[in-house]
């Protein structure tokens, strides 16, 4: 196998990976929602990635164990030396990216209690047009045309999806909108560093800084409002599951998948693919609650994605 056939296969078994995170995060949009409308968000949230930590811990000692295992001495002690110190040093990335995470899902989280979950699958698609956006302004890359024309389709069909018959637009819808932002900057973060960091190291570090804000968050806002008894009795089987499935699939799982997956492809394959979670989110929405929008939502809908595919189509190319 030349090297070209190698890299062209690691890449598409790395695509092959996104697309398979995508269809899970589509799947839990409606999960979410009915999770979140009976139990506080950022609890709901701590749980989640809690379950995603103890789940990662694990697999974090027995990779640690691993490198401890290797020669003190030998031609194997300064690989060693090396790998441990690039375990330390990831804990700065992983809070930077951990803290994007956690501003990602507080928004899409507290957002799905206010609006729908094919709406906000949706919208939270729109991280692939920002992606650009923020490389632009932020790295200096030049925005081109393809990009403009992603950006005008993709504003368009927001204000379909969005904009009530009086011109308003949903608070809900503007949450997800943040999450939208929040998630674009996830992508370039990752990718800025998941080439030079251990994947694991970085997946738990994430995972723990959510946990961790997620935490504080619910100390500060819903135990002064409900009671740490209250919250504690709210966790039913329903909860539960959620957060179990949330936080050990569409999190662990996900995000470890994701790290790795973004040492072999660009943060533009990456964010063309996660086109496909709107999609997901919407045939999902539809199978379980029956959720159909209406003429004029469906046309936003399409713009939206014609706009994401739009603005990555050429940089895809490029990279």
């Amino acid at each position: 196998m030349t090297r070209l056939t190698h890299h062209v296969s690691r890449q598409l078994a790395a695509d092959l990976a996104l697309l398979l995170v995508t269809l899970i995060w589509g799947a839990t949009f409606v999960m979410v929602k009915d999770a979140v409308s009976a139990f506080p968000v950022f609890s709901f949230m701590g749980v989640r990635f809690a379950l995603a930590a103890a789940a990662l811990t694990p697999l974090m000692i027995w990779r640690r164990r691993q490198l401890a295992a290797l020669a003190p001495d030998g031609p194997f002690a300064a690989p060693r030396r090396s790998n441990l110190a690039r375990l330390r040093r990831s804990a700065l990335p992983s809070l930077f990216i951990g803290a994007a995470l956690f501003a990602g899902y507080a928004f899409q989280t507290a957002g799905l209690t206010l609006t729908t979950p094919a709406k906000a699958g949706f919208i939270t698609g729109l991280s692939v047009v920002i992606v650009p956006l923020i490389a632009a302004l932020l790295l200096g890359q030049a925005l081109g045309r393809n990009a403009w024309i992603g950006v005008s389709l993709a504003t368009v069909g927001l204000a379909l999806l969005s904009l009530t018959a009086d011109l308003q637009v949903a608070a809900g819808d503007v949450l997800v909108l943040g999450c939208a932002f929040s998630f674009a900057a996830h992508i370039l973060l990752t990718g800025h560093f998941a080439p030079r960091y251990d994947p694991l190291a970085l997946t738990l570090g994430q995972v723990l800084t959510v946990t961790l804000l997620s935490g504080m968050a619910a100390a500060l806002f819903d135990v002064p409002a409900r009671g740490a008894a209250t919250l504690i009795g709210g966790l039913n089987g329903r909860v539960l599951f959620a957060a179990a499935f949330t936080g050990l699939l569409a999190t662990a799982a996900a995000f470890g998948i994701q790290t790795v997956a973004q040492r072999f492809t660009t943060a533009t394959h990456t964010a063309l693919i996660f086109a496909a979670e709107p999609v997901f989110a919407g045939l999902f929405s539809f199978l379980l609650i029956g959720e159909v929008l209406g003429p004029r939502q469906l046309l936003g809908c399409a713009l939206i994605l014609a706009g994401m595919i739009a603005a990555e189509v050429k940089r895809d190319r490029a990279a």
